[in-house]
């Protein structure tokens, strides 16, 4: 059953554990540990306790853990503008993950929010996060979006095509009130990271190229009622470094020099994309390394220019939630399979899978995993954790190093699921999606309930209800 390091499906980053129980605090919350018992808990409260209670598979976020996030994301880029005399407003990115409580938590942690269509902005105003604080981006917004967005009183629409901006012209026109906007560009830096995360090459849905931003600014700038804040860049998502953000803020400093002479650009703002730890192997850049190196390269690009630097807004969203979430499933079967070569590849089945989490299926996302409800002293085998859909992709994590007796009916814990996976989630084969529970100080609550089986039925305008009528 067990594995050489060096067989050759064992993915050449994935390093064998001296102790396949223990949990990095690269990738775990920070109030992960295991008990007595070698039962995982995380924000005080036992997964034990939580699978009881609330059955798998289940979400849990650690509420501390979202709002230190927040709250350091939020110092981090302040003081770097600080220092170069300029402010920055940290939005929180709510397409990772949007729930009324985490809106709160955020906003209650200094932080704006970003919002991508009317649903997420339902949500936001359902929180009571204040719409002068409230950013809507995405590529297709209708003109009911649109509408919703300006009754609203948003803080700021990003414009991201032309059909985009005359819809709202036709919205804003006659009002006599004002509605700020950005206009989303291009800045053709190809970020280092999958090929559907990478948001600022050239043959991609969103935004205007660079060269266009003229022309775009200068027919907001005829509308009274539109008022020009200033560029908006997004290079991509999960990304170490800042030599991407570097370069790309360069291009955008060009373009936001020659807008200047047309009339004020008070704002950049250059979206998020910030990576996390999925795996040891991961090595993201700390948020304040990413603050400082960024703000620094646009101050070095604007003193260059001798222009004056403009104030800047940043949209982490991962680097907030990510590490606080982790998702609980029950194992059901264990498979050994015979390989070419003579190697055995354990799959691992889950009572889950690409309906609770499509990213690995989506984007080859890497991920960890431990047995949460014990731990082993087996030595430690290669195993493929997938889940219960008729789909070969249905992989969770492709690849780990599990204790070699894990079996049927072992809780299994997944952890930085906090971002994407419940924003992601569907109910492929008609699977109900998971609650998610908050925990914090060694309680736990419900924030957002988990679906059932009627609530699926529910929409099936066939269903027959007992009177042998159409429901």
């Amino acid at each position: 059953m067990s594995a050489s390091p060096d067989s050759a499906f064992v993915p050449s980053w994935l390093a064998k554990p001296a102790d396949a129980n223990d949990l990095s605090p690269l990738v775990w919350p920070a109030s992960a540990r295991r008990d007595v018992d070698g039962i995982l808990s995380v924000g005080g409260v036992s997964t034990a306790a939580l699978q009881s209670e609330y059955g798998t598979p289940l979400y849990v976020l650690d509420e501390v853990e979202v709002r230190a996030h927040a709250r350091r994301s939020r110092i981090a880029f302040e003081k770097a503008a600080a220092t170069h005399g300029v402010s920055a407003r940290v939005y929180y990115a709510g397409k990772a993950f949007l729930s009324t409580e985490v809106v709160r938590w955020v906003t209650e942690e200094g932080l704006a929010v970003d919002v991508c269509t009317g649903g997420e902005l339902a949500v936001a105003q359902a929180a009571g996060a204040d719409p002068a604080r409230t950013g809507f981006h995405g590529n297709n917004k209708s003109l009911a979006e649109l509408k919703q967005a300006v009754h609203a009183g948003l803080g700021s629409i990003v414009i991201d095509s032309r059909d985009e901006l005359e819809r709202l012209i036709s919205i804003v026109a006659g009002t006599g009130t004002q509605q700020s906007v950005l206009v989303r560009v291009v800045s053709g830096v190809h970020a280092e990271t999958h090929s559907f995360l990478a948001t600022a090459h050239e043959d991609q849905k969103f935004g205007f190229p660079l060269g266009d931003a003229p022309e775009v600014v200068a027919r907001i700038r005829e509308v009274a009622e539109l008022n020009f804040l200033g560029l908006h860049c997004h290079i991509g998502s999960q990304i170490f470094g800042t030599t991407g953000f570097a370069e790309s803020a360069a291009r955008l400093v060009a373009t936001h020099a020659e807008l200047l002479t047309g009339g004020d650009v008070p704002v950049m703002n250059l979206g998020g994309g910030f990576g996390i730890a999925y795996t040891t192997a991961d090595d993201p850049t700390p948020i304040e390394d990413l603050a400082r190196g960024i703000v620094d390269a646009v101050a070095l690009q604007c003193a260059s220019r001798g222009i004056p630097m403009p104030n800047l807004a940043f949209e982490p969203g991962r680097t907030i939630v990510g590490q606080a979430g982790i998702t609980l499933y029950e194992v059901g079967t264990i498979k050994p399979v015979r390989l070419d070569g003579g190697n055995t590849r354990t799959y691992v089945s889950v009572d889950g899978g690409m309906s609770d989490n499509a990213r690995t299926a989506l984007y080859e996302a890497n991920y960890s995993a431990r047995i949460a409800s014990r731990t082993s002293e087996a030595d430690a085998t290669v195993v493929r954790v997938v889940g219960k859909h008729c789909e070969s992709g249905d992989i969770v994590v492709d690849s780990e190093y599990l204790p070699g007796d894990i079996a049927p009916g072992d809780v299994l814990a997944v952890p930085a699921t906090g971002a994407y996976c419940f924003s992601l989630a569907s109910n492929y084969n008609y699977v109900t999606r998971p609650a998610v529970v908050a925990v914090r100080d060694g309680r736990s609550r419900v924030i957002v309930r988990g679906e059932t089986i009627d609530d699926l039925l529910a929409r099936d305008v066939g269903v027959v209800a007992p009177n042998g009528r159409n429901a």
